[in-house]
């Protein structure tokens, strides 16, 4: 990758919004003894870094003389929006595939940013039929199929962010560490590449969901893995199958360097943001923030750290669900199936097992096991996770019969 074409795209990029803030964050700085910087991607107009990939695609597509062709790509995300956008800048004609489970807020914000622009067909349930089906669409029409990731103008507008750090850190400071999130790997190759010759190797992170973890699998299979299946709930970057020319720009990294988070330590991070900054994320955006409290506290403390934050398109109706997870992540919030007994009072001596600052959250009868005995959902919040240990203990020694199912995932997902 070369710099100065890099550069070149940063400035260019201009024209469709300014750089994004690069700001050292007092909460996190004091919280880890630190200088912490987040780059502040959810601030670009469509809330996330892909729309840098995808106006570079564009413009280059537009001055090879492709103003007439009709733009595609198969999106339910980020992608789609920083698609949509770029649409209406230039004035071109594009056509999103989404499937048909698409949330409507990621439709009609998608709509909005290519108002006039673009068109949208909601097609098969899942992102594979989507994709098949905007891939034969191209066909037909002899269109321009838009990548999310995997395409070297695509990781060179990605790029661009880098080019910002660098121009916005102080003069003389230079990142001990930069953490990168990834999903398909695009912002990872691009910042890497950018900043090859400024950080050595061992500078970067990379923060995976745990529940997509195809960066890692690469690097340790030394080839490009695809992952039977994936934990979908870090939306923006539940990869199956990390870009190839993105990995061959990540391969040499160690895959120590990659962070595997789990997905309910990013929602105590979106939980952290939004109560104490007043900052929206999505669980990809928070990835890079949630991985700097998985590192060594002493490896940074006194150092620089850079944070991209990768994008703030988070769904309200989503936060329950996050604030529960949470709360089970820091181990304030337990479920448990009890067997009591079905006589006069069996509740009150349950009740009285409970702490001063336990509560009950849920209490739900399931059914009957045996005669004189029944079966209890119950879902316990307490303000210290220390407290499940005397709780389980009175538990014990009251000789009450129960399971904790807090981290089954099968039982959490039916029931939970």
């Amino acid at each position: 990758m070369r710099t100065n074409d890099v550069d070149s795209a940063a400035e260019a990029l201009r024209s469709l919004f300014p750089a994004t803030p690069l700001q050292l964050n007092e909460h996190l700085s004091q919280r880890y003894g630190a200088n912490i910087w987040l780059k502040r991607e959810d601030l670009t107009p469509v809330r996330s870094y892909k729309i840098r990939g995808a106006f570079n695609f564009f413009r280059k597509v537009i001055a090879a003389g492709g103003t007439d062709k009709v733009f595609v790509c198969a999106s339910a995300g980020n992608h789609a929006q920083g698609f949509a956008f770029v649409c209406r800048h230039f004035g071109v004609q594009g056509v999103v595939y989404m499937p048909v489970t698409t949330p409507q807020q990621k439709i009609d914000k998608t709509r909005t940013f290519g108002a006039g622009f673009i068109s949208i067909k909601l097609v098969g349930d899942f992102f594979d039929q989507c994709y098949q089906a905007a891939r034969e669409h191209v066909e037909r029409i002899d269109g321009v199929m838009v990548p999310p990731f995997d395409h070297e103008d695509i990781i060179e507008g990605q790029a661009t962010v880098a080019a910002e750090i660098a121009e916005q850190l102080p003069d003389g400071v230079v990142p001990d560490l930069v953490i990168l999130p990834v999903g398909g790997g695009g912002l990872a190759a691009g910042i890497t590449g950018y900043l090859a010759d400024t950080l050595p190797k061992n500078a970067f992170r990379f923060a995976e969901p745990a529940g997509a973890p195809s960066l890692r699998r690469s690097i340790e299979a030394g080839k490009v893995v695809t992952l039977p299946k994936v934990d979908n709930f870090v939306d923006g970057a539940a990869v199956a199958r990390i870009g190839d020319l993105n990995f061959a720009a990540l391969r040499d990294f160690s895959a120590d360097q990659v962070m595997l988070m789990p997905e309910n330590a990013i929602c105590v991070t979106i939980i952290d943001m939004l109560n104490v900054e007043g900052v929206v994320l999505e669980p990809a955006g928070a990835l890079a923030i949630s991985a700097i409290e998985a590192l060594d506290r002493e490896s940074i403390r006194g150092r620089t750290v850079v944070a991209v934050v990768s994008g703030g398109n988070f769904d309200f109706e989503r936060l329950p669900d996050v604030k529960e997870r949470a709360m089970r992540h820091a181990g304030l919030k337990k479920y448990y199936i009890l067997r009591l007994a079905q006589r006069p009072g069996a509740l009150r001596d349950f009740l009285n097992l409970l702490g001063p600052e336990d509560d009950i959250a849920r209490f739900e009868y399931l059914k009957k096991s045996a005669r004189n005995f029944g079966s209890i959902l119950i879902g316990i919040e307490t303000k210290d996770a220390q407290n499940f240990a005397q709780l389980t203990a009175n538990f014990e020694a009251a000789g009450l019969g129960f399971e904790d199912i807090t981290e089954n995932d099968i039982l959490a997902s039916m029931i939970i």
